[in-house]
This record gives structure tokens, C-alpha cells and sequence, in this order.
């Protein structure tokens, strides 16, 4: 590759279509599609972004792979400097009229979505704060417009791959996006990062809105910026009745909600809207128990709807994903075709999410379309080689012992952690501690909190206790190896 001196818009270009060759069209779109760049200095690249997760997300993640793919373009580049857009420089909104962005086109950090007002609320426009946008404006026909994170129309449901490990999860979804009578509310997704959680939640979100519900979509985070944006700017009772003037509410990656203003309002908008039969949809990486960073009323009020878990796809699952995957690609490339024992191996080695798989497919096809070889087995070992070497086993979750503890030994998870001391519950207490002493990177202050908020020193003292019986019982040693076991599997 020709190296250039002097980097700019040309050879940012070509680094984020080799990004989105590589990564594929959705995780660019996740992470790239709204990163800028704002110049360069002594070998530094300097981009921005729109907020602090996205800039934290790509450090951890992309950072070294960034470098290494503007080392190739410019040979003195050394170091890549991320900053969040709104320091630097007042980003102007998007016009009203203004149209969605194609795909893999840069998106607008923000999409507008509009709706009726049959209170006769409306958001004043004062005036906005450096970086900041409230969440409620009036448009040019005098309508409330909302100010949602960005829908993309592919995801519907009619494009979720339907299998055991998410078929509960689907059948609400449907029901939730149908509308009729509020049943399941809130409605809680929780799952690993890849498992469809966000596809899940733009399908309601699109399906309703098409419906001519009044929907809002953001992430926590969004949720987060546009409440300090209305306190900035003294807007906060319009945030508060625009929010809650909407037929369905859907928040996304919970677990990224903090502040304990922020949480309480949150806690207030969703008891007014859940009393008022009001939909909403909220999405996390984990169960409402094990958001410990959440307020207590928060973590109760969205238990209290249908909290449904999304799990790893099985092996069917998987080559359903992958056969879908590959018809999409054959739109694009009508000559792309995997052979069955291909689609096997992926299916049967990529194991931890969807995304994976569609990056696995996306390397097969950037293979195939750039050397024009075709794909065989041995092609995919060798292109796929560092994918399937690095990919994490199964990290086992303190959720998932006391899960398996508790059916184990016929007890309820309330149980475990409650104060009652009798054998029955003290004994699986111990062992469920004691497997997440050893299972998990846990700190023992940590697990206490996951067992009733109980002191460190009741961890280790049931560390302690189950190694020493285990010693003296070869049942309890056998036992607890068939446990080790089923969490692995």
C-alpha cells in the first residue's frame, strides 16, 4: 500500500471502508459510522465522537486496530487521540426535513421522531447550551418532535432468526409492538452483548411506530445526556411532560444508567407511565437483580413486569444465523455461496453471538471478493483461524450458579440470599458462595453483595467450610465436581 505523509479526509476514508469490510455493516454502524475526524498534529490523528461511552467503547476494543490501519496509510503516525464532540465544538441539529441516511451512509447522531400532543403540551425551545440538545422541540407545523437515538429499518422481525434460545423473547416482542391491551409492562431483555437485545427493541420500536404509536428509543446513556441537557437549559419540566406524553417508552443498555437524580427520575417516569398503561420496553446485559449500580426502587419496579433472558445460541440457531447472513450477502454478490460443510464449521466454532457469526461470514466474503478464490474449508480454517483461536470460553456468571445451585438442591434463589440460617439453605448458600470464590473474578466484598449484601468474611468463612468438607466427603467432592460441571457446559 502506498504510504502517505500527511494524513487526511481521503485516507480516513479508506480506513474506515477497510473498518467496515472487516467488522461488517452493523458493528461499523454501531461503533465507526458516527466517529469524525478533526484533524492531526505531530503524528497524532485526532477524532471525535459524540459521547463518552462511544469514545471508552473504542478505546478498550478497536484502539490497536485503528493504529494499525493508520500506520498503514501514514507511516508516521504514532498515536490516535479520541475526543467527545460536544468539548470541541456545537454540533447543529439536523434539519427537520432532512432525510434517513442509507445504509452504511454517516447517520445523524440524533433521528427525529414526531409526535401527536393530545395534552396540549409543548416544548419550549430555549436557548441550547454548547453541545447540548433538549429532548423536546417544536417543528415547523407546530408538532412535538422527540429527539430518539437513531432506528435502523433492517432490523425487523421479520429479519430476527427465530430459535429455543430466544423464541419467549420474540413471542413478547411481537405482542409488545402489536399494541391492543398493555400486558407485560415493563417488558425486560436481558442478554449477553451479541444475543439480538437491540434487534429486538428497533423491531418494536419500528413495527409501533409505523403503527402511528408515539414512540421513543434511547439508550440509557441517551437518556442520561438529554436530562442533564434540560437541566442545563431549563427545560426539565418540558422534558418531563414531552416523556411522558409518549405511547411507548423503550430504553436500551440499562446497566449504563447512573446518577442518583437521574435514576429517580427515571423511576418516576416509569411509574407514570406504567400506571397511565403506557408501554415500556427496557433492554440489559444482565437480570434487574444484578444491576447493583441501580437504585432499589428501580431494580423492583422493572422486575416486576416479564423479565425474559435471551441465551447463547444453540448449534440450529447458529446455522440458521449463518444460512440467513449468507442470503443477505448473495443480494449484494449474487455469485457468494458457502458450501454446507463451511456453514457447518463456522456454525459448529463460533459459538458466543450472532455478531460473531455475521463477522465470520463478513471475512468470507471479504476473502472471496477480493482474491476471487473460492470458499472452501481450508480457505475458512485459515481466515477464520484467529477468530475461532481467541474466542473466550463460556465465562461463567454468579446468576448462573446460584441458578443451578438453587435447582440443584431444590431451593429458591430468595432463599440463598435471605438471612435464615436453617441446614437446608445454609448448606447451598456455602457451596454457591464457594463455586463463585473459585468460578469467577469476583472479589469476595463483591460476592457478599450478590448473597444478600452479607460482610467478606462470611464469603470466606463458606470458602473455607466447603474445602475443608469437601476433603472429608467424597459425596460433597462429587457433588460439587457435577456442579462445576453443569456451569460449564
Amino acid at each position: 500500500m502506498h504510504v502517505q505523509d500527511a494524513p487526511g479526509p481521503e485516507q480516513w476514508d479508506r480506513v474506515k471502508k477497510r473498518l467496515r469490510a472487516e467488522l461488517g455493516e452493523d458493528v461499523f454502524t454501531s461503533w465507526f459510522a458516527r466517529v469524525d475526524l478533526e484533524g492531526h498534529n505531530d503524528g497524532t490523528i485526532k477524532l471525535s465522537v459524540p459521547t463518552r461511552f462511544l469514545k471508552q467503547w473504542i478505546q478498550s476494543h478497536y484502539r490497536d486496530r485503528l493504529m494499525g490501519l493508520w500506520k498503514d496509510e501514514c507511516d508516521n503516525v504514532h498515536r490516535i487521540e479520541l475526543t467527545v464532540r460536544g468539548a470541541i465544538r456545537a454540533r447543529p441539529a439536523p434539519a427537520p426535513a432532512a432525510q434517513s441516511p442509507a445504509l452504511g451512509s454517516k447517520p445523524a447522531d440524533m433521528r427525529p421522531i414526531q409526535v401527536n400532543d393530545p395534552a396540549g403540551l409543548r416544548a419550549s425551545s430555549p436557548a441550547p447550551m454548547m453541545g447540548a440538545r433538549p429532548i423536546g422541540r417544536v417543528d415547523g407545523a407546530g408538532k412535538d418532535v422527540l429527539e430518539g437515538a437513531a432506528l435502523d429499518p433492517k432490523y425487523s422481525f421479520e429479519t430476527f432468526v427465530e430459535g429455543e434460545s430466544n423464541v419467549l423473547a420474540l413471542a413478547a416482542a411481537r405482542q409488545v409492538a402489536s399494541g391492543g391491551v398493555v400486558t407485560f409492562n415493563p417488558l425486560y431483555l436481558h442478554a449477553s452483548v451479541g444475543l439480538g437485545k437491540t434487534h429486538l427493541m428497533q423491531a418494536i420500536a419500528n413495527q409501533a411506530r409505523n403503527n402511528g404509536r408515539r414512540v421513543l428509543y434511547l439508550t440509557a446513556e441517551h437518556f442520561m445526556y438529554r436530562f442533564v441537557a434540560a437541566l442545563q437549559a431549563q427545560s426539565a419540566m418540558n422534558f418531563k411532560e414531552t416523556l411522558r406524553s409518549i405511547d411507548l417508552l423503550l430504553i436500551d443498555d440499562m446497566q449504563f444508567l447512573h446518577g442518583k437524580q437521574i435514576q429517580q427520575e427515571f423511576c418516576h417516569t416509569l411509574n407514570a407511565l406504567i400506571d397511565g398503561a403506557r408501554q415500556v420496553v427496557v433492554a440489559a446485559d444482565r437480570a434487574p437483580s444484578d444491576l447493583e449500580s441501580l437504585d432499589d426502587r428501580v431494580r423492583s419496579r422493572l422486575a416486576g413486569g416479564l423479565v425474559v433472558n435471551i441465551s447463547e445460541p444453540d448449534f440450529g440457531l447458529r446455522r440458521a444465523i449463518i444460512e440467513d447472513r449468507m442470503r443477505h450477502q448473495q443480494r449484494n454478490y449474487p455469485n457468494f455461496a458457502v458450501p454446507d460443510t463451511v456453514l457447518d464449521y463456522v456454525a459448529r466454532n463460533v459459538t458466543s453471538s450472532g455478531r460473531d457469526l455475521e463477522g465470520a461470514l463478513n471475512r468470507l466474503v471479504a476473502h472471496n471478493q477480493l482474491t476471487n478464490s473460492p470458499v472452501t474449508l481450508d480457505m475458512a480454517e485459515i481466515t477464520l483461524r484467529d477468530l475461532i483461536r481467541t474466542a473466550e470460553p463460556r465465562r461463567v456468571k454468579i446468576e448462573d450458579i446460584q441458578r443451578v445451585v438453587s435447582k440443584h438442591y431444590n431451593v429458591s434463589k430468595a432463599d440463598l440470599l435471605s438471612a435464615r440460617r436453617t441446614r437446608t439453605i445454609v448448606r447451598p448458600r456455602q457451596i454457591a458462595m464457594y463455586l463463585a470464590k473459585i468460578m469467577t473474578p469476583r472479589s469476595l466484598p463483591e460476592i457478599g453483595r450478590r448473597f444478600g449484601n452479607r460482610d467478606h468474611t462470611t464469603v470466606l468463612h463458606a470458602v473455607r467450610k466447603i474445602e475443608e468438607l469437601q476433603k472429608a466427603d467424597n459425596g460433597l467432592a462429587q457433588e460439587l465436581e457435577l456442579l462445576k460441571r453443569m456451569l460449564d457446559a
